[in-house]
């Protein structure tokens, strides 16, 4: 299973609620899932990437699934956040994260359908060994531009650097929107490489190294 069957209440406000200005954070419960997997989907439906790697038949039937698996993959082993109404998703995976079982790998590709070989030619420089993750991010189109995404990227942030020893966790992400890369810089992220995969889509990877300086966020 991909997810904890024995959750089944969301955990007390003073050990999982991030309060961010008027913006209150939860870590994910089961029961959030679903929900925030639309979330996803919806933010993610004109997005370069998924535009790119999806088949245009069943588009947003694929992506929603695609969406509901790796949001699973990463509540089981990394760290799942939602704005409390979920219309806002963060996920990080951690270094030392398994890969997928053969069963999700299978299923995955299936979505993929045939834009697989391409996606799987689609090569980016490797994270920093011991570098989280940020597997993703998203807001709900009604809900951007209120200052949820920064939000979600700061609770993010301190909640990997509350597993990891002083000065925090080197986190690593790419981003396919130039638009997204501002967003960024501003939590401490730095541009590390950008790699062109086709015909006017690229791929931006980023990197917060505190060593470097990069706990320095004006979000």
């Amino acid at each position: 299973m991909w997810f904890r069957g024995n959750v089944t209440r969301r955990p007390p406000a003073s050990d999982s609620t991030l309060e961010d200005s008027d913006i209150s954070i939860d870590h994910a419960i089961i029961a959030d899932l679903d929900d925030a997997a639309g979330t996803l989907a919806a933010a993610f439906d004109a997005y370069p990437w998924t535009r790119w790697s999806i088949p245009e038949d069943g588009y947003r039937e694929r992506l929603h699934r695609l969406q509901r698996m790796y949001l699973g993959y990463a509540f089981d082993h990394g760290v799942v956040l939602v704005t409390t109404d979920r219309c806002g998703v963060i996920a990080l995976l951690p270094p030392d994260v398994p890969e997928p079982d053969g069963q999700f790998q299978a299923e995955a590709a299936a979505l993929h359908a045939d834009r697989l070989a391409a996606v799987a030619r689609a090569e980016t420089p490797a994270h920093p060994a011991g570098a989280w993750n940020l597997a993703t991010l998203g807001v709900h189109p009604d809900r951007q531009g209120k200052g949820l995404g920064s939000a979600l990227v700061r609770a993010g942030l301190a909640a990997v650097d509350d597993r990891t020893p002083p000065p925090g966790a080197c986190v690593a992400l790419e981003t396919s929107d130039d638009r997204n890369v501002m967003i960024y810089e501003r939590a401490g992220f730095v541009v590390t490489a950008t790699t062109p995969v086709d015909t006017g889509l690229v791929v931006h990877s980023m990197l917060r190294d505190p060593d470097d300086g990069g706990l320095s966020a004006t979000v």
